[in-house]
């Protein structure tokens, strides 16, 4: 007959085994949703800057022109003509602060900016009644915003709004690392921000046609 105490060491080695084998497979499965995490997270943040930065670098053209679509919009709304200079100053301060590198509170700012010119938006044409064709639009491009506010990286962030494991050892570096100092950094968004301004001016005459269309529709202005 087996002695009981023999049989403990290997019942308390199975279970240690089982143990480790299941902490195992976790640390496994964490380290593959952190790795794609990592992947999709980069990923994600520049598909909604660039949705972003775009309908602000669009927006300030119209603005700044201004087209009849802007001018329809403001009298439906309420609002003066001279509003549309305003929002078309501060549209391309906030795409130029958004896409560029570092300067993270200037950052903070734009993000807050261009949250609170969508969902003023939204406000605005729902107090006038107005349907879903109209403010949902800039209900989609506030949510960009947000998404890209939540996912910027580590650099793009202040030190006080970055996760613990983000943080910087030392508390007075920015976190920003050598390559955002290199010319590089800046040509890049900077060239895509003359690019998206070009598309905007060249493509202004058929975008003021389409939003003519739309003004009709709505009944902002007589065809």
């Amino acid at each position: 007959m087996p002695d009981r105490f023999d049989e403990e060491p290997e019942m308390k080695n199975q279970t240690t085994r089982t143990f480790q084998h299941a902490t195992d497979e976790k640390s496994a499965t964490v380290a593959r949703s952190g790795w794609n995490w990592s992947r999709v997270r980069p990923i994600a943040f520049w598909a909604t800057t660039l949705v972003i930065v775009a309908e602000l670098t669009a927006g300030s053209v119209w603005n700044l022109v201004p087209i009849e679509w802007v001018e329809a919009q403001l009298r439906h709304l309420g609002y003066p003509r001279f509003f549309a200079y305003v929002l078309g100053v501060w549209q391309a301060g906030a795409a130029i602060a958004i896409i560029s590198p570092r300067l993270p509170l200037i950052k903070e700012w734009a993000y807050a900016g261009a949250i609170f010119l969508w969902s003023s938006a939204v406000a605005s044409h729902l107090i006038v009644g107005d349907g879903l064709q109209t403010w949902g639009v800039p209900l989609m491009f506030g949510m960009c915003a947000l998404a890209s506010w939540a996912l910027r990286p580590a650099d793009r962030r202040l030190p006080e709004t970055r996760l613990r494991r983000y943080r910087p050892a030392d508390p007075g570096q920015d976190g920003a690392g050598p390559s955002e100092t290199r010319p590089r950094a800046w040509a890049v968004p900077l060239g895509l921000l003359v690019v998206l301004y070009a598309v905007s001016f060249l493509t202004l005459p058929a975008a003021e046609a389409m939003t003519h269309g739309w003004a009709v529709e709505l009944g902002w202005i007589d065809e």
